[in-house]
């Protein structure tokens, strides 16, 4: 495969675009925040920072004054966090307040400086102590708090949080402390944090006023949902105001999984004051969700619209509309939303159904006195979403010559793949196709689909199934590589063998070749209640094969 070529103008323009929103609702917010730059400022300002400072011995010793001369070690700014190490990015004594944190730090994906990979930033720990608490008053993996969720790097233009280009990590929350501040980050990764860079800018103050409150962020999740219970995002006694929300999910089924309303409880109350009308309209879209990134409220990451295994993160920020509490606050949300036929016990199509969907969520919050909320972050390993494989069939071991047509296959490496995919180039569609054999050992409901490439040189493919065709042609041009999961097929396989073919039936327009390229052919699962209603088990997917959307 060439080289992608470089990202088109349009993206770029939706890039600059978003920043310009935001420059546009800082001016708005204020008068505010430009007006108080004419007036007087408290405090002395200061700053924590992974900046090299050589000892003695020439090595990196915290304690040692920054070095600054012509010798190039005066440039290695960053630091490696082994597997299960912490790391103390700032210990200070107050009183003061933080008023921005930046971080960055390589990906997870193998190269010249970290050739086995790196942590993601799903399996580093955020962890912020106020005065000497026991019990840390932010705690998330660092992704999510920064609204990058599932471990994947996404670009957020918002107010209070920025991750440029996905990978420099922004928040302006201001965050007062009386006594002191320490924020650490915990590698539960198996791999090294690889070159980690910081900077925390904070003020010294000579005091704060006694009804300061303290900012909080808590890290949950539910996989799947809970039954019966609504999500609980937050749920706490004091007083102090609510100021936003990431939350990613997780599909287990297919359709629209966003219909649940939040539900917001305060000051003790038995039914909520605050009710809205759907989960895209809490994060002030409509009609869905789609990938967007504003100063208030955004969609950072979302891959596909109602397959089984879909993703999408949102944030929401209550920054012009806190919402106050005086005695305590529960925020959460139902998990209902459509799901398909097969899923209701009327074998019914509807839009209000409880659906059992993967959640996890960060809380911000402003409280006085010390949160009532039990949540805390389990450890990376239970952070990492569950397989819903039940089989997984890699390309890759299928490219001698009697799995495919003309051309050449050869196993090839892509930074979205976990595992090398098989990319095969034939010359033309003519003769051009590729198989793949596989074993069900137990009859049970499952989805099939296709893990594939997108290029700008690759072709259209229909599949078929032990000669029968399933699913549309598939187009797999895009202008730039990615990759996208094709879903073909809801049934309950026979057991023993099956074969799954793909045929070229020609090319995109704009596509320059008919190339394929597959990491893996995958039977996803479907949720228990389809094999407990059992309305298609006894259905011949060959006559009328299916896909619920």
């Amino acid at each position: 495969m060439k080289m992608p070529p470089p990202p088109s103008l349009s993206g770029l323009s939706v890039r600059a675009i978003g920043l310009v929103i935001s420059c546009l609702a800082a001016a708005h917010l204020g008068g505010a925040l430009l007006e108080d730059l004419a007036l007087p400022q408290r405090g002395r300002s200061r700053r924590e920072t992974s900046t090299h400072r050589g000892g003695p011995d020439g090595k990196y010793d915290r304690r040692a004054e920054p070095r600054g001369d012509a010798d190039e070690r005066s440039n290695h700014d960053n630091q490696n966090v082994a597997p299960g190490g912490t790391r103390v990015l700032m210990d200070v004594q107050g009183p003061g307040a933080i008023t921005h944190i930046w971080l960055t730090f390589l990906g997870p994906e193998p190269q010249a400086w970290a050739k086995n990979g790196s942590a993601n930033h799903q399996e580093m720990l955020l962890r912020i102590y106020w005065d000497g608490r026991q019990k840390p008053g932010v705690e998330a993996p660092v992704g999510d708090f920064f609204a990058n969720c599932f471990g994947r790097r996404s670009e957020v233009i918002s107010l209070p949080v920025a991750v440029e280009d996905g990978d420099s990590y922004n928040c302006f929350w201001r965050m007062p402390f009386r006594k002191s501040a320490r924020v650490e980050i915990i590698n539960e990764s198996d791999k090294p944090i690889s070159l980690l860079y910081f900077n925390i800018d904070w003020l010294k103050l000579d005091s704060l006023p006694k009804d300061t409150p303290y900012f909080h962020a808590q890290y949950r999740q539910e996989y799947p949902t809970t039954k019966g219970q609504d999500y609980v995002v937050l749920d706490t006694k004091g007083k102090g105001h609510y100021v936003g929300t990431v939350l990613a999910v997780r599909t287990r089924s297919p359709s629209w999984f966003g219909e649940g309303d939040e539900r917001i409880y305060l000051d003790g109350e038995a039914k909520p004051s605050i009710w809205g009308t759907g989960t895209e309209d809490y994060f002030l879209s409509a009609w869905g969700l789609k990938k967007t990134s504003t100063p208030y409220f955004g969609v950072p990451y979302f891959d596909q619209w109602g397959i089984v295994g879909g993703h999408t993160s949102a944030y929401r920020w209550h920054i012009p509309d806190p919402i106050v509490f005086s005695k305590g606050i529960k925020v959460a949300f139902e998990h209902f939303g459509w799901i398909a036929p097969d899923e209701n016990p009327q074998y019914q199509s509807t839009s209000w159904n409880e659906r059992e969907d993967d959640y996890a969520s960060v809380a911000f919050w402003y409280q006085t006195g010390e949160p009532t909320f039990e949540a805390r972050a389990p450890h990376a390993r239970e952070r990492r979403l569950p397989s819903l494989e039940r089989l997984t069939v890699y390309a890759r071991d299928f490219a001698s010559r009697e799995f495919h047509g003309d051309g050449s296959a050869v196993a090839q490496r892509l930074s979205f793949f976990d595992t090398p995919q098989l990319l095969y180039r034939p010359p033309a569609k003519e003769n051009a196709w590729w198989e793949i054999p596989f074993k069900v050992e137990k009859q049970e409901p499952l989805r099939l689909l296709l893990n594939l490439a997108t290029s700008y040189d690759f072709g259209q493919y229909q599949a078929w199934l032990d000669g029968v065709k399933i699913g549309g042609v598939m187009d797999l041009y895009s202008a730039e590589t990615a990759a996208k999961e094709f879903h073909l097929l809801d049934f309950w396989p026979e057991t023993g063998a099956h074969k799954l073919r793909l045929e070229c039936v020609g090319r995109n327009p704009q596509s320059t070749g008919h190339y394929l390229g597959i990491e893996s052919v995958r039977l996803r699962e479907r949720r228990p209640r389809v094999a407990e209603y059992g309305h298609d088990k006894d259905k011949d997917w060959k006559t009328k094969p299916r896909l619920y959307r």
